[in-house]
């Protein structure tokens, strides 16, 4: 099947799907599945109905919405009729719906349910471009505009515009722009990145050969769709034939994974790290010889080697503990899974080896919002393409190449147009060669497999003149059950420090085991023996790095960082300005600062 743009999925997906269902979700408590033809239809009529509604090629319509069916509709209605897609998350502020909806002079927006549509009514109300919002949902919307209006719009004028839709379809190229994503951003405002139909379909196809998935497959997707990451992956399930299933929330995702049993599904690594604590929490609290025997086989696991041959005694041993112990594992994420694909941030190296000791293959891999986004995965479609602690091997059609300070730089066709209204930051970022920079730090082992360090813009250096890659000790001090998220720091500073966020449950249940008695989180940071404890992590981590990198000294906060409170990105990344602004008494403490003296080298 060719697919050079991404509605040519639509239309060319019969060979690989038949009458089996494309899409489904979950609703009144039963999975509703649409199959090509009923995907194709609904596309269609908002086709038309855009059109009617005097939408023209180019135009951008904007979705705020949870994974759905709906969602994969008006983007596959948009695309066919020559207009822009700007998917954006449900969960930024109120200043950043502002900035995007103004920025991206969106047309006409889809929310995913009420409470959004009364969250951004205000702001919809101040932008003149904005013609209409609609409701995906149906439940309790009866008095607000709903989608389903559009589709019976659609109906009543598909006579009318069927010639029209065709001639725009049939002249579309695959390098026209088909979609702005705002990225998340660490700091300031979200820029627009332009991807076309190529920058898509050319990283779709490139992928198809590296993992063995196959037409009936299921796919479970519960990361958003708004994220280029999941995004390329549901136009991948659909150029294999896969069926995707959306999971009702995050919070439902175990009990989804029971009832579909799915074949695969993309994560990021910290969702990994809390099934994987799940697991040891539950091992934990075994007793006896079960207990024992959990954790020879953990211990096994993490002495599992990529392409493991030639070693008998181990294979004989995992043998067994897959039949004991990891059997149990597999059965707990539905007993089916070819593969897991992590993306979005480093996945610790530990995890992976336990997970494919296992049997369920977790296969790292590595991009940007900007190139559409995989620029390098591990799979094991060849001989040694597997490396544990690297983002795998570059892809067929891009080139790498590390810069003199490290910074890993890119070229091909996944390559996106630039940033929307913003060509200062695009000569930034794309230089005048045609290397675009992605402000990772990087490095290529045995010529061949990617390994990232850390951001260039988050590297620091200390007093003395050394530099730290903060990443690189966070994801070692996160390999801790009693670490949730951290942050080190130390620019231009005698020694390096971390903010550490408890994983607050884990903590817990040991004070609960311990006897220690508290009232609040609060409360429980600042007991003797809790800091005791969060100390002897520290040692175990500072053991294992460089004399200058060792974390002197730390503090504990009271709060559980997440995306909503505003200390991690929509795809859990520690928005570290945040952070410094609303710990600077703590930071300022640690370094012996007063308040009267100027804080900016913290920052």
């Amino acid at each position: 099947m060719q697919i050079t743009r991404t509605f040519d999925l639509l239309h060319k997906g019969g060979d690989v799907y038949g009458t089996r269902p494309v899409l489904a979700y979950k609703h009144n408590g039963a999975w509703k599945e649409y199959n090509l033809a009923e995907y194709a239809e609904n596309a269609t009529l908002l086709s038309y109905a855009f059109l009617e509604m005097g939408l023209e090629r180019g135009d951008k319509v904007a979705t705020i919405s949870n994974n759905r069916p709906e969602w994969n509709f008006v983007d596959m209605g948009l695309s066919q009729a020559g207009m822009v897609h700007v998917p954006i998350y449900p969960t930024i502020s109120q200043d950043e719906y502002r900035h995007i909806l103004r920025h991206s002079d969106a047309k006409i927006v889809f929310v995913s349910d009420k409470m959004l549509y009364e969250k951004l009514q205000p702001i919809v109300s101040e932008i003149e471009s904005i013609k209409g919002m609609y409701i995906f949902s149906t439940t309790n919307t009866n008095s607000y505009p709903n989608w389903n209006e559009l589709r019976e719009l659609g109906i009543s004028v598909g006579n009318k515009y069927a010639e029209t839709l065709k001639q725009i379809s049939d002249s579309i190229s695959s390098d026209e722009l088909v979609s702005i994503i705002y990225t998340s951003g660490t700091t300031g405002l979200s820029k627009g990145v332009m991807l076309s139909h190529n920058n898509f379909m050319s990283n779709v196809l490139i992928c198809l050969r590296r993992y063995p998935l196959l037409p009936g497959d299921i796919a479970l997707s519960f990361l958003p769709l708004c994220h280029v990451f999941e995004r390329t992956l549901n136009y991948y399930y659909q150029s294999k034939g896969n069926s995707i299933y959306y999971a009702e929330s995050m919070a439902t995702i175990g009990d989804n994974i029971k009832e579909i049993k799915p074949q695969v599904f993309g994560s990021v690594p910290r969702v990994i790290e809390k099934v994987y604590d799940k697991i040891i929490g539950k091992g934990k609290d075994l007793t006896g010889i079960k207990k024992q025997l959990f954790f020879w086989a953990v211990n096994l696991g993490y002495r599992y080697k990529e392409n493991n041959n030639g070693r008998p005694l181990y294979n004989l041993q995992l043998k067994i503990a897959r039949k004991l112990i990891f059997s149990k594992w597999s059965e707990a994420l539905g007993g089916r899974l070819k593969l897991v694909i992590s993306g979005g941030a480093a996945l610790q190296p530990r995890l992976a080896r336990v997970f494919w000791a296992a049997g369920i293959p977790l296969y790292e891999g590595y991009g940007l919002t900007e190139t559409s986004p995989v620029i390098a995965s591990n799979h094991t479609a060849e001989p040694n393409a597997l490396m544990f602690g690297s983002v795998g091997t570059v892809l067929e059609n891009i080139n790498v190449k590390i810069a003199d300070d490290g910074e890993i730089l890119m070229k091909g066709p996944s390559l996106m147009q630039g940033y929307y209204k913003d060509l200062e930051q695009t000569t930034q970022a794309i230089d005048s060669n045609g290397w675009f920079h992605t402000g990772d730090i990087g490095h290529l082992e045995k010529n061949r497999f990617l390994i990232i360090t850390d951001r260039k813009k988050e590297i620091f250096k200390m007093s003395s003149g050394k530099y730290v890659a903060p990443q690189v000790i966070e994801n070692k001090l996160k390999e801790s059950f009693f670490i949730e998220q951290c942050m080190v720091v130390g620019e231009n500073e005698k020694f390096v420090s971390a903010l550490v966020s408890p994983n607050f449950s884990f903590l817990h249940d040991w004070c609960a085991r311990h006897k220690i008695h508290f009232e609040n989180n609060k409360e429980l940071i600042e007991i003797p023996q809790v800091i005791a404890r969060y100390q002897k992590e520290i040692n175990a981590i500072n053991a294992q790095i460089g004399g200058y990198e060792q974390i002197k000294r730390f503090r504990l906060v009271a709060e559980q960082w997440n995306s909503q409170t505003g200390e991690l990105s929509p795809t859990l990344k520690l928005k570290r300005k945040v952070i410094y602004e609303r710990y600077e008494p703590i930071l300022m403490e640690i370094y012996g600062y007063t308040k009267t003296q100027d804080t900016k080298e913290l920052k």
